[in-house]
């Protein structure tokens, strides 16, 4: 089975070329997806990052505050990886899992948007980016997450730039142009990654 991590910039439009790959049938699993169904009350992850940056990360619900705590950890590298060294291992743990339940297919996409940040490359045996022009991944966020430019380029400066996922990258996607562009460029990656898979070293 072929691993693909599907990686790139906030607002570049990872979640849309994943349903595309989906539509294909192909197996996906999303880290972001898995780090938010572990931080849900009562899990023991919550209790730990509670235990670790105090109650103010809480609502008063008792749900984990996303927008406070990113606030605590964003501009303090050993804040994040305490936050990471909580949350990683167990997303690493259910992507396995994943991966094992669906050794039988030709390939699956696991969704990493830090995949190079993380350093969780081992996970894959392919690496696609996604790329998109900054302008429109600004305004993209604005219009999905209500935060202002100058929150989302903070937000890009502190991932990997282009340069640095684009060099890592196996494969690439545009994504500055339409969406029946892109559905043919994932059209063409899917049956480039189905003969890739039948071959014994997926490169």
């Amino acid at each position: 089975m072929l691993t693909i991590g599907l990686t790139g910039g906030i607002g570049s439009g990872k979640s849309e070329v994943a349903r595309m790959f989906e539509l294909h049938g192909v197996p996906l699993i999303d880290a972001d997806v898995i780090a938010h169904s572990l931080v849900q009350p009562g899990t023991e992850a919550l209790t730990e990052i509670v235990n670790r940056f105090g109650d103010e990360i809480l609502t008063a619900e008792g749900a984990l505050d996303r927008k406070q705590l990113a606030d605590i950890v964003f501009n303090t590298p050993e804040l994040r990886q305490q936050l990471e060294a909580i949350l990683h291992p167990r997303v690493r743990e259910q992507i396995s899992a994943f991966k094992n339940r669906n050794i039988d297919k030709p390939y699956i996409i696991v969704v990493i948007p830090l995949l190079l940040e993380s350093g969780q490359q081992d996970l894959v045996d392919r690496i696609l980016v996604v790329n998109t022009e900054e302008s429109v991944r600004i305004q993209r966020v604005q219009a999905r997450d209500n935060r202002n430019a100058e929150q989302i380029r903070a937000i890009i400066q502190n991932q990997a730039d282009d340069n640095a996922r684009n060099a890592a990258a196996d494969d690439r996607l545009d994504n500055n142009g339409s969406l029946e562009q892109l559905q043919d460029n994932v059209n063409k990656l899917h049956h480039r990654y189905l003969a890739l898979a039948a071959q014994d070293n997926f490169m």
